[in-house]
């Protein structure tokens, strides 16, 4: 059967020239484009199966999906062969947490609502590497998933947002904020008990449209995320750490892959920043002792000093912001330590609690 590119090329030659006899030396320079055509489809097919096609796994909001892109532009500014056309894909996957939003998270079934579906793509086959922003990651991994990669942690305050106020403190007594954070809702019922809290769900933009139209007189949103999404216009006033202690892993990225998966955890591995790993795994050890519900508000962050040292604080609270307990713990910077650092802190926090504590 003739080539098709040189039948058509033929064809079209008719209507202007007579057809010449096979034997003709007018045939050589078609037959000649025909092989250099085949050449050149031949390399290009070869450099397609050359290209590692990556598929990143996420939740579809604008934030999550700013961080899968965030995951994107460092693989491909890390390894060469990612940073070729189409060798990156980004699927959005659906999760329980997106599709309910009418009810408080504490209601809808407690950890992995924002990862559950995503982890099963990761394990079905259907994405290569999970991206999740770690305070929605349960503290256990499914059988055949591990997460090897935190990229470098944004900053992991909260914002506070209003406008009529310029703080927490300048809200009139009886003032409505808007939060689904069980943490967010203790610590500020506890400072300011004459304020309203009310649940308050939705994306960044969903919950800012709800204030600018009134339904709430304030609310509060990590500043990672804003960052993140280039809306920090959008801040009234940051809150310190003393003031509002921020979620276990709050502003950190976590990328998982398939445990059998030397390739994908090779490639994200590359990309993992120790600090911040470091940081997580103690703030993760401390909620992971405490073992609280999602009814539980618990906070905690770790950091490292201008000394080096890793410096923690952890707090968990009832849910209307009557009790409040915390602790702090100092110890070196290396996992170990501050694994065994968030357990004792924890530890010490369900002795002062009591049983009763955490059943809420």
């Amino acid at each position: 059967m003739a080539n098709p590119i040189i039948t058509m090329r033929s064809s079209a030659a008719a209507t202007s020239a007579p057809v010449l006899p096979p034997s003709s030396s007018s045939s050589r320079p078609l037959k000649r484009r025909a092989m250099v055509i085949r050449a050149a489809l031949a390399v290009e097919q070869e450099e397609k199966t050359k290209v590692s096609l990556l598929r990143i796994g996420t939740r579809g909001s604008p934030l999550a999906l700013a961080q899968a892109h965030e995951t994107r532009d460092k693989l491909m500014a890390t390894h060469s062969e990612l940073a070729q056309e189409g060798a990156i894909e980004i699927i959005i996957i659906k999760t329980t947490g997106d599709k309910i939003l009418n009810q408080p998270l504490a209601d809808i079934g407690g950890k992995g609502l924002f990862t559950k579906e995503i982890d099963e793509a990761l394990l079905d086959g259907r994405i290569d590497i999970a991206v999740h922003s770690m305070k929605d990651v349960p503290t256990y991994f499914p059988d055949g998933m591990i997460l090897p990669c935190n990229l470098p942690r944004e900053d992991v305050r909260d914002a506070f947002i209003s406008l009529t106020a310029k703080s927490l403190a300048e809200l009139p007594a009886g003032s409505v904020v808007g939060s689904a954070s069980l943490r967010r809702q203790s610590q500020i019922l506890y400072r300011y008990p004459s304020l309203k809290v009310v649940n308050f769900r939705g994306n960044v933009q969903t919950r800012l449209k709800k204030l600018n139209e009134g339904e709430v007189q304030a609310t509060l949103l990590a500043l990672a995320g804003l960052k993140r999404l280039s809306m920090t216009e959008t801040v009234t006033a940051t809150l310190s750490i003393e003031e509002m202690l921020p979620a276990i892993a709050q502003g950190a990225i976590g990328i998982a892959c398939r445990s059998n998966d030397d390739k994908m955890a090779n490639y994200i591995g590359s990309l993992n920043h120790e600090e911040t790993r470091l940081a997580v795994a103690c703030e993760r050890a401390f909620l992971e002792t405490l073992d609280g519900s999602c009814r539980t508000p618990i906070a905690g962050y770790a950091h490292k000093d201008k000394d080096g040292y890793c410096v923690f604080r952890g707090l968990v609270a009832s849910p209307d912001g009557t009790r409040v307990l915390e602790t702090s713990r100092k110890g070196l910077y290396e996992y170990d330590d501050m694994v065994s650092m968030g357990k004792d802190a924890g530890k010490e926090l369900m002795s002062r609690g009591g049983p009763s504590f955490f059943n809420w």
